[in-house]
């Protein structure tokens, strides 16, 4: 991951290196300094997780691993107002 690529938006960040597979992964990362609380955390990786596998991962070029980093606001957003933050997030990293 040293050597990948990074891209943010307002809360939102991706790390992306290419691998020689036929399909793309993507992790998220959720630190303590969103929030303290594990439910919290655990509650935005599996929103994120979700996003991920139903908008990103059909439309995604194959052949890059990824990870996805939160930034604290991001609890205070609603599902929709997130998936417009990850879609144009992968769109300024020409992904989809």
């Amino acid at each position: 991951m040293k050597r990948g690529r990074s891209f943010f938006v307002e809360n939102l960040g991706v790390r992306l290196v290419k691998n020689n597979l036929e399909h793309s992964r993507f992790t998220v990362v959720v630190s303590l300094k969103i929030s303290k609380k594990a439910v919290d955390r655990n509650r935005l990786k599996r929103k994120i997780r979700e996003i991920t596998r139903l908008v990103i991962l059909p439309k995604v070029k194959p052949g890059f691993d990824g990870v996805i980093n939160t930034r604290k606001g991001l609890l205070e957003l609603s599902f929709d107002d997130l998936e417009k933050n990850v879609v144009s997030l992968f769109k300024k990293a020409r992904l989809i």
